[in-house]
């Protein structure tokens, strides 16, 4: 089991072992059982870290603050748009002097072709752990909270079908970050990882290759369809979730000809019936109700949506605790 962390940035999954996302997954449980037993974790007591938000955020927020807070330390909020950044303050510069006031620094920046990039830069410069709260690219922490609910619904997750889906939804152009990180990450646990969406939604290409290369390495594989039925049927795990067309087409625009040519990627009842009788759906949320899917599903007996995003909170204590308090 790894357990030099201190001072690891995280950037992507994909950038970490297995080894050390299965030490990570460990920590995790010992800490949700322990704020199911109301046992104290003051662990990080007198840390401090910065919180830095390009973007809005409900569950990767709360998760952080109160995660950090149930550690003993203390996060501060930053809205970019009211720090020196919206008067053009470098990554470089804004990372320097945040990382000599506190213990980590963690962003959420989902610019398309900006995110990742800026991150990269804080994490060149600072002398402190720089978490991704999301870009552009990827969403570490979203994955291993996925990853954790697996683990909790079904044991061994190896030979299991996981269907990772897109859906029709209008209510933003969403970044790719969350099915690229599944479908990199899932393959290294041995799943038989399905990505189904209509043309023109491509993840790129390099991020195909890498989860082949994972697959392949880790007795996982991948399969490719732009057949949603073919997605839902006989899955054990299936994700419908969309994603903006950004690696074909950079435009902001939320609404046009392509989404709207593909309402029927949806997740109803009649759908969930093609997957295994003990299913689970699962959701990064905010879902798009009535759209990606049916209140019946998302409501439904195979939903795990709440408990995953309850297990957001666990894995982020776990990542702040091994890179803020590890050996």
């Amino acid at each position: 089991m790894q357990s030099v962390f201190r001072g690891k940035h995280l950037i992507t999954l994909q950038e970490w072992t297995k080894e050390e996302i299965d030490t990570i997954l460990d920590v995790s449980f010992d800490l949700k059982r322990k704020f199911a037993t109301g046992e104290q974790t003051n662990y990080l007591q007198g840390q401090s870290m910065f919180l830095m938000f390009f973007e809005q955020s409900t569950r990767t927020r709360n998760s952080m603050e109160a995660g950090f807070s149930q550690l003993g330390g203390h996060a501060n909020y930053l809205d970019t748009s009211t720090m020196q950044i919206s008067h053009g303050e470098s990554a470089k510069d804004t990372a320097v002097i945040l990382s000599r006031m506190g213990h980590a620094i963690a962003c959420r920046n989902c610019f398309w072709g900006v995110g990742n990039k800026y991150l990269r830069e804080m994490a060149a410069n600072s002398s402190v752990p720089i978490m991704n709260l999301q870009c552009d690219l990827y969403h570490p922490m979203q994955g291993l909270a996925d990853l954790m609910t697996m683990k909790e619904k079904l044991g061994d997750v190896r030979r299991k079908k996981v269907s990772i889906i897109w859906a029709y939804a209008t209510s933003h152009k969403k970044p790719i970050s969350v099915p690229l990180t599944q479908v990199l990450l899932f393959p290294r646990y041995g799943m038989d990882v399905w990505l189904a969406y209509p043309e023109g939604y491509d993840l790129p290409e390099w991020a195909i290759e890498q989860a082949r290369e994972n697959a392949e390495k880790h007795g996982g594989t991948l399969t490719i369809t732009h057949n949603m039925e073919e997605a839902y049927k006989d899955a054990d795990v299936v994700i419908p979730k969309n994603w903006g067309s950004w690696v074909t087409n950079q435009s902001t625009a939320v609404v046009d000809d392509l989404l709207e040519s593909y309402r029927s990627w949806k997740c109803t009842e009649e759908i969930m019936a093609l997957t295994k009788g003990n299913s689970i759906y699962m959701h990064a949320l905010p879902a798009d109700r009535g759209n990606e899917v049916e209140d019946s599903v998302i409501d439904g007996s195979h939903s795990v949506v709440y408990d995953e995003a309850e297990n957001r909170l666990h894995t982020a204590k776990a990542v702040m605790l091994l890179t803020m308090g590890g050996k």
